[in-house]
């Protein structure tokens, strides 16, 4: 098994085994556009040729990176690649001198394993204002957020809308 960056012909693939397990909600849905849109943010895991895993860094800035959309083909399982999937994207945010990575997940175990620790979801502002206010479990959330690395004291969020200065004004 081995990991690489994925490539634009990867991405029908990468959508086939994130829908696997968006079913039931392991995973959050992504279309196949925001799979293609994104596909420099996901490296794939290879054996023999054939995609069997992947996994995607999501860059915030260099105070916060997120690894997402981990999965690896159930026939594939527990021989190692879905750690080498996280290995490969911490080693992709440690080039990108990201000094936070943090991960939504069902599994903290996992992560545990691979030096994640628990976290506050209010500690990430930058995650739950990209994908969890829009998430139909957003009041109900089941997953644990977990990080590595020293927690961000700032996050970068979008400026408001210009009509929302002039009202506020």
């Amino acid at each position: 098994m081995r990991t690489r960056k994925a490539i634009l012909p990867d991405a029908q693939r990468i959508h086939g085994l994130i829908s696997a397990y968006a079913g039931d909600g392991t995973l959050l849905p992504r279309t196949l556009a925001e799979i293609c849109k994104d596909i420099r943010d996901f490296v794939v895991l290879e054996d023999g040729g054939a995609i069997i895993g992947c996994g995607a860094l999501h860059l915030y800035g260099t105070h916060l990176a997120e690894i997402r959309s981990i999965t690896v083909a159930s026939a594939a399982q527990g021989r190692g690649g879905g750690g080498r999937l996280v290995k490969a994207l911490m080693a992709e945010a440690k080039k990108q001198r990201v000094g936070c990575i943090c991960l939504f997940t069902r599994t903290p175990d996992f992560f545990a394993h691979l030096g994640f620790k628990t976290a506050q979801r209010e500690d990430l502002p930058d995650k739950i204002y990209k994908d969890c206010h829009s998430c139909p479990r957003f009041h109900a959330c089941d997953e644990v957020a977990m990080v590595r690395g020293e927690l961000p004291k700032f996050a970068i969020l979008p400026e408001p809308a210009n009509w929302l200065v002039k009202l506020q004004a």
